[in-house]
């Protein structure tokens, strides 16, 4: 499975996990943060393109809405190409 960070730009994917343990140890917050941003398992999202040097912040589209995404943060967000 790969992570957002990992995402081809402009490519559909579907969310399959929202991992909290990415750094290792539990990031509750983070957690909370993108559960209410809309990251949630099974919803689409796009990754529009990722800014350089370092692709950090990503820019992400998920439903109608657009974010602005640390890295480490797409790290956590594990997803599957939308075959839909």
């Amino acid at each position: 499975m790969l992570t957002l960070d990992q995402a081809i730009a402009n490519q559909k994917y579907r969310i399959a996990q929202v991992n909290t343990q990415a750094t290792g140890s539990v990031d509750l917050d983070r957690a909370r943060q993108l559960f209410e941003l809309g990251f949630i398992k099974g919803e689409s999202v796009i990754l529009l393109r990722k800014t350089m040097p370092g692709s950090d912040p990503m820019v992400v589209r998920i439903g109608t809405s657009t974010f602005a995404l640390r890295k480490i943060e797409a790290m956590s967000i594990g997803v599957e190409i939308d075959q839909s």
